[in-house]
Parts: structure tokens; sequence; C-alpha cells
């Protein structure tokens, strides 16, 4: 049995990151993936963090921060209201239609994504976790009622036409940097049905992904051959957690990100590419019958 306290070196010197890449995932057929921010730039929609794991931004809103203020909210559904034009558009790229694939083919077992775009079930795939929700969803604090994004979108633009035409440049969650603006005059909708606060279906920071949801995650892990991180620095716990168990399970942990990423020292592989970069030299090469 391989010993769970024992982390094999980033491997395979003698390999070019395809070969090994390929050496690694052959004799496994049950893939565990987990993505992150990454996976998706491709797409248009930025990314939190540098290669070294640091923000490249100002962090996002926190839970409590919303929750607790009127300011805070306000502040965040002006920037989203002018983000979210852009962000619906954004369509699946490479990289989700190759995952897609891998499923259809029977490699990938369960997807788990940090990310809010629902880009991986465009593409296809099915067999998707979303960790930290969805943003085409909107939801109550107080009742739970869940609202069309693109219907509570058009409610904001009305509520607020000043906005609606403004333009800045796309956050990572759909939301857009707005600056000198004044948010004191936004109008935020209370919850049609109860009047309580709405805010979008996704998991803020500060807040805790609903453990149903981690459970069906771990019940999965647990039937993988391996763990497939991909694109994601896994800085935050809620990834990262995945391969404490991995490494507890002695499941083996391949990671392909172009930065570092927080497991690095659990991992059996790592591949310093952005995943698109290597699909081209994939092709056709995966065992029968992944193809690309």
């Amino acid at each position: 049995m391989r010993d769970p306290h024992r982390h094999d070196h980033p491997l395979m010197p003698s390999l070019d990151p395809v070969d090994a890449l390929l050496t690694f995932v052959e004799p496994r057929k049950r893939l565990f993936v987990l993505t992150g921010a990454g996976i998706s730039t491709a797409s248009g929609i930025p990314d939190y963090r540098d290669e070294d794991g640091a923000w490249k931004r100002p962090p996002p809103v926190q839970f409590r921060d919303f929750t607790d203020h009127l300011e805070t909210r306000k502040r965040y559904w002006a920037r989203s209201l002018v983000g979210w034009a852009w962000f619906a558009q954004a369509r699946p790229n490479v990289c989700h239609y190759a995952l897609a694939e891998w499923e259809a083919s029977g490699l990938i077992t369960q997807l788990v994504t940090q990310n809010v775009d629902r880009l991986h079930q465009d593409a296809g795939s099915q067999q998707v976790i979303d960790l930290h929700g969805r943003l085409d969803q909107v939801i109550c604090l107080d009742c739970a009622v869940r609202l069309d994004r693109v219907d509570f979108q058009r409610h904001l633009a009305t509520l607020n036409p000043s906005f609606a035409g403004l333009s800045a440049a796309l956050a990572p969650d759909g939301d857009a940097y707005l600056d000198a603006v004044d948010f004191s005059v936004f109008q935020v909708p209370a919850c049609p049905q109860c009047g309580g606060i709405l805010k979008p279906n996704v998991v803020f920071f500060g807040e805790t992904v609903p453990r149903a949801r981690v459970d069906h995650a771990i019940a999965a892990l647990q039937e993988a051959d391996a763990l497939l991180v991909v694109g994601s620095s896994l800085m935050v716990y809620s990834g990262f957690r995945f391969c404490r168990l991995a490494v507890e399970r002695g499941i083996p942990i391949v990671a392909i990100n172009p930065g570092r990423t927080r497991a690095d020292d659990l991992l059996a592989l790592k591949v310093t590419a952005r995943f698109e970069d290597l699909l081209a030299s994939l092709h056709g090469r995966l065992p029968a019958p992944v193809r690309f």
C-alpha cells in the first residue's frame, strides 16, 4: 500500500510534459477532475491569481460584508449589472470540450469545478458539481427562492438605467471594475416573494460550501483512480481539501497549471503549462477510446 505521508516527487524529468501526462493517465481509467479559473481564461473570463498564487486584483466581496451592509450590496449589484452582460456571452473553449469528450468516453467519472460560469455543462459535461454555485441564478437568503439571472438582469437595468449603459473591464466572477461611481443611488431590488436579501447563487468568500455538495464530491473521489487538477492554484481550501483527502486515501494527484499550486508538495506529477497548450500534442495519443 502506498504510504499516504510520502509524496512522490513531481515527476519523470526524462519525459516531456505530454509524455509524462500520458504515462500517468494510461493505467488509470477513473479520473476525478477538479477545475479552476485557469480553464476559462481562454473563454475571456479573467482569473484571480498570478503564477505565484497572489491576487492579481482586489479580493472579491466577503459574504458577511454583503449581508450586513446595504452599501456593499449596492456596489456589488452595480458592478454585476455591468459585468453580467459580457459574462453571459462567454462560450466554452477547447478545454471544456476536451473534458466533455473524456467524460463521454468513460475516462472521467466526476468533474468538480470551482468556476461559476457553467461552461462545462455548455460543452456537454454531465457529471459536474458546481462547487461554488452558479452565477446564472439569484437566490433569496431568507426564503431560498431562486430567480433566473437573465430576468433579474432586466429588472436591475430597468431600475438603474444610468448604470446599464456603463462599460468597464470584466472581473473574474462576472462583475466589473467601476471606478469613481456614486453607488449610493443604485437601486437594489428585494426578493419578490418575501422581501428578503437577494444574492447570486454562488459561494462568496467567507461563506461555507453546502455540506451535501461537498459530501457528493468526496464520495466520487473515493471511487477514483486519480485526481487531476486543471487550471487551479488551489489557494482556496474548498478545492485544496480534495488534494488532502486524496493523499490520505493513497490516490495520486496530477496538476496542470502554469504557476505554482498550494498542493505542489502533494503531487505525483506537475505539468507547468496551460491545458489548452497541451491539447494539440495529446490528440490521438490518449488511450482508446478517448480522442479529441
